[in-house]
Formats: C-alpha cells, structure tokens, sequence
C-alpha cells in the first residue's frame, strides 16, 4: 500500500481493517501514515517527505520526493506482494505504480480513490489503462468517466463519509430554529487556501453581521493552522469562535445553518449534514492559467453528485466580499434560496448510497485482486500497448 498523505492515510487504514476482517493473515507493506501504522503496519519513511502541495512547493522539493519515490519503487519489487493499492496523491503514487508495473507486469494496480480525470486533462484515463488494473471511485459518476474516456475498469465503492452520516446529522433539537442563525466560516483546511480566502471571507462576515446582528459565527480548523487563523480572523471586524478538531467539527455541522466555504471535500460534507452553503475559491496564478482547461460545470463536489448547481459557486473575482455575503444571507431565511438548497440536499445520501460500508467494498474488490488478478493481469497486457515512461 502507498499513499502520499493525509487523506490517504484515513482511507488506507480503514481499508485495512476491512481487509483483516476478510483475512486476518493479510500482512501489508509501503508507505504509511499515522493511523495505518497503528494498526501494525511499518512504513518507509514519514509521508510528510511527499506530502507537498502546490506547483511551487512540488518543484522545490522535486530531488527528495524522487528519491522517496525511488526507493518507494524498490521496497514494492522486494516485497513482492501478491497486490498493489496505490491511494489518491496521483502525482507520487501514480510514478510508483508506472515504475513497479514496467519491472512486474504480472502484479495486479488498484488505484484508490481517482484523479479527477472528470475535470481536467482526461487523456489521464487512458494512460490509467496502461498499468492501472482497477479503480475503486468515491464518487458515484466516476465509472461512467472512466469508461467514456477509455480508462480502467472502475466500480463506485462509496466514500468514506457516507460511513459517518451519524456523525453529521443533527439529532432531534441539535439544531435550533433560524431565529439567532449559526454560519460556518469554512475557509480551508490548506495554509494556501486560508491565505487566499481569510481576507474575503472576513469582509463578507462583516456585511452578514450588519444586516443579521443575531448570527453566530463558527469557525472549524485544524490543529495546525489555529494559531494562524486566529491571526487572521483577529483583524476582522467581528470575531468567530474557533472550534478545533474533527469532532468538534462535526458537531458544529449538526447545529448549523448555513456555510460559507471553500471549495473541497468540505462541501460533501455540509451536503449530507444538510446544511445550506456558498462556495468560493481562489487559486494561484498558474492555476488561473489553466482553469480554462476545466471540463466540469462546476467546482463544488455536491454539486457534480447531484448533477445540477444548486450550492452557489463563485471562482477568483467573482466571489467579492458583497455577492458572499448576499447569496449568505439569502440562506438565512425560509426563501427560495435556502428551500431549492435543502430540496437537493435531501438528494444527496440516495445518489451516494451503496450496499455495504465503503472500506468493506474496496477491502473484497483488494482482495479478489490479490487472489485472482495476476492471471488475469497476465492477459490483459497481452492486449495492452507498451507502458510508458
């Protein structure tokens, strides 16, 4: 198994435990983060060695992640393992997979989790097809993509917050009615990403607070990034409560309203708990670029689930300071704003349900590879062109 961070690490551990449940003699090997290492499993070397983002940061720190991933290479092929499961970081587990798959065309590739081949340069998929045996996609219109652009075989397994609706949706009376409304101030979990959007964010605050003095404002945040977020949220006009921690998160999910965020995840998030949002971003310059290439109508993952823009979504300039906090602010009341929002929200959990937990899925499809897939590996690449560098 090889991730190449954070997220990765929540995904492979879990997909671990439902791998034991199947077969308690598995044994695995790789690239680990914290929690995979506490259910036994060593790793190479810390993930925060590739665990870079941004193009900037990428090639500042290109010699040392090739090393890692060279030696990440070397570790697979002495190994020896009976199944590759690379799990999303496409940009470092991805050059490991090509590498192992070149030097051992008979072991079977599942790549957890897809890149968003949906999104921007889909030739992706194809090239995918070359040393990718099977994708396992956390989004349910992800293996339709995969099969129009030529991709590997792929199976929609779930993602891994329909295992925590419990711990999103608010119990009876958790969340109050709209007289006093509680908004979510979601800016990012990435020092990049606050950065960029805690200025905006704060201006807009200060608008919703002038018209709606009764509002409560939440703040979630990682550990890591409070001390910078309560600097920044500091020079605003009207201070937020900062809550830190998944759990504290999430409660404060349960009581909310409303939520201005960030593009992400997050989304999906403020989607099954049911909670009214407004998106923006702002990217980097080369990423300004390139957004031309973008070949989804929307940036917001609930939005792409559902199939219609109904979270509003603004990118760059678009989302100033006024038109944040008015399309907010229509969400605080019984509207047609705030009504439209949570009609498709109850959407939602249907078009993302599957038959049994997510890591269960991905564990039996892991599994089967190991025990079956390099026969059929074989095969395949008899029909497959050359892979690539």
């Amino acid at each position: 198994m090889v991730i190449g961070e954070e997220s990765g690490d929540q995904l492979g551990a879990a997909l671990i435990a439902a791998i034991r449940r199947l077969r308690p003699e598995a044994s695995f090997v790789g690239l680990a983060g914290e929690r995979m290492q506490a259910l036994g499993m060593d790793t190479l070397f810390p993930i925060s060695d590739v665990a870079v983002m941004g193009l900037g940061s990428v090639l500042a720190h290109l010699p040392r992640i090739a090393r890692r991933g060279y030696r990440t290479v070397a570790a697979v092929l002495g190994a020896e393992p009976d199944v590759l499961v690379i799990i999303d970081s496409p940009g470092f587990t991805h050059a490991v997979a090509k590498r192992v798959a070149r030097r051992r065309p008979d072991l079977p590739i599942i790549d957890y989790v897809s890149p968003s081949v949906w999104a921007w340069r889909p030739g992706r998929a194809a090239r995918m097809a070359r040393y990718v045996d099977h994708v396992l996609a956390l989004l349910p219109f992800e293996p339709a993509a995969h099969a129009r652009l030529g991709g590997p075989p792929c199976t929609y397994v779930g993602h891994p917050l329909i295992e925590r609706l419990g711990e999103l949706r608010p119990a009876p009376g958790e969340r109050r009615s709209l007289g006093g409304p509680l908004i979510l101030v979601l800016p990012g979990s990435r020092q990049t990403e606050i950065s960029r959007l805690m200025k905006p964010f704060g201006e807009a605050v200060r608008l919703i607070v002038a018209a709606r003095p009764d509002v409560e404002l939440l703040l979630p945040a990682v550990p890591h990034l409070h001390e910078e977020l309560m600097a920044r949220s500091g020079m605003w006009p009207v201070q937020p409560t900062i809550v830190l921690g998944e759990a504290a998160k999430f409660a404060a999910f349960r009581r909310a309203h409303a939520a201005l965020a960030a593009s992400g995840t997050v989304t999906l998030e403020l989607g099954l708990a049911g909670v009214p949002a407004v998106v923006a971003y702002r990217v980097d310059p080369v990423a300004r670029v390139l957004k031309r290439f973008l070949n989804v109508p929307s940036i917001v993952l609930t939005n792409l689930v559902l199939g219609e823009n109904v979270v509003p979504e603004f990118l760059d300039e678009d989302g100033s300071p006024e038109v944040l906090a008015r399309e907010t602010l229509a969400l605080l009341d019984e509207g047609p704003a705030r009504t439209a929002q949570l009609r498709a929200l109850n959407r939602l959990e249907q078009q993302m349900s599957v038959s049994a937990p997510p890591s269960e899925l991905a564990a039996r499809i892991v599994v089967e590879a190991a025990e079956h897939g390099a026969g059929r590996r074989a095969a395949m690449l008899q029909r497959r062109p050359e892979i690539g560098t």
